[in-house]
């Protein structure tokens, strides 16, 4: 089942996101145990061009080096994070996949571990990615647009309310990633933060009518085709990849502001009874050669100082301290905890 980013946002994220579950007093880690043949890692992950990279960079050395078994559990962060809340203290994964604002929230809830050092690459990642686990992929929310349509490049969020895009705007779907994105960085660019949420929602209103909703990529991608729309707030990484493949003519937004970051996070469960080969498996995927792969394939940035990145992927990442830098980060507590509320206006007054 494919859900819709509001659809999302009400079934998984309303049950835990938000509510502030109490980490639960009777979880107890089990000793570290030292990895034995036939050992089996249980990986909750997203299909595609990810488990394709993980299976080659990741389970492959894994499984030569200490003949143990790697399982899955793909799709989207749906499914899996209900189910890892469900066995909260019990789990059936050992390390579990996540975006950025679950994964802080896991961690808060007593559902996945604190990032350490225990895993050897944790210390050449960049500090926004040592929160709520181990970020393995920046993939920034920016402006994308079809650049035949504007009268100039666009530079600032605040281009967006300029008249030429009037009825031209795809807005995103709900508060997932995207969603949130776009409505944090109009509290920055207009001077606001995330308490100020009801001036949010004045400025976007001012933006409509909307050319339509976009829930997903695809759906986002086609009305470009098909020139429903003009512009919108999207991944940088998956447009990149439409653009070289489908559209040329779309652009991809550096604004001044900053682009949101937005952030895959490897998390390794509480209570685990694999926690050293947890541990091996993060540290192989923050190695250089699964990092260049998430990079040359899906253009996935870095969330390592530590590899070098070839010249002709580095107009086409974030890369180094000053541009990772430059990423929004958002308070996701505030976020999370003003999540049902947002949405319920949300509905009534940005998609109604």
């Amino acid at each position: 089942m494919t859900l819709s980013r509001r659809n999302f946002n009400r079934l998984v994220l309303g049950a835990g996101a938000g509510v502030g579950l109490a980490a639960p007093f009777h979880i107890i880690r089990p000793a570290y145990a030292e990895i034995k043949k036939g050992d089996e890692l249980v990986v909750g992950i997203w299909g595609g061009a990810q488990e394709k990279i993980v299976k080659e960079y990741v389970e492959k050395p894994l499984v030569e080096k200490y003949g143990c078994k790697i399982s899955y559990v793909l799709g989207g962060t749906g499914d899996r994070r209900a189910r890892a809340y469900a066995e909260r203290g019990r789990p059936s994964f050992d390390v579990l996949y996540l975006n950025i604002y679950e994964s802080r929230q896991a961690v808060k809830d007593g559902v996945t571990q604190e990032p350490t050092a225990n895993v050897a690459n944790f210390e050449a990642l960049y500090p926004s990615a040592r929160k709520g686990g181990y970020g393995v992929a920046f993939n920034p929310c920016t402006i994308v647009y079809d650049k035949r349509k504007a009268s100039k490049p666009i530079t600032s969020w605040k281009d967006l309310w300029n008249p030429e895009w009037k009825g031209r705007i795809a807005w995103p779907d709900g508060l997932g990633a995207e969603g949130i994105s776009a409505l944090m960085m109009t509290a920055r660019a207009w001077g606001g933060t995330e308490k100020d949420f009801d001036m949010v929602v004045e400025k976007v209103k001012e933006l409509k009518p909307f050319a339509a909703i976009q829930a997903s990529q695809a759906q986002l991608f086609e009305m470009f085709d098909q020139g429903i729309c003009d512009l919108s707030v999207e991944f940088g990484s998956f447009t990149r990849s439409y653009a070289e493949t489908r559209n040329p003519n779309i652009e991809i937004a550096s604004p001044t502001e900053g682009q949101a970051l937005a952030m895959n996070v490897a998390c390794i469960t509480e209570g685990t009874k694999n926690q050293k080969l947890a541990e091996e498996w993060v540290n192989l995927h923050l190695s250089e050669p699964c990092m260049l792969a998430y990079a040359r394939e899906i253009y996935y940035s870095p969330t390592v100082n530590n590899i070098t990145i070839p010249d002709d992927l580095k107009s086409k990442l974030i890369v180094g301290d000053e541009q990772v830098s430059q990423l929004v980060d958002f308070d996701w507590d505030f976020i999370n905890a003003n999540r049902a509320k947002w949405q319920s206006r949300y509905d009534r007054e940005i998609a109604g």
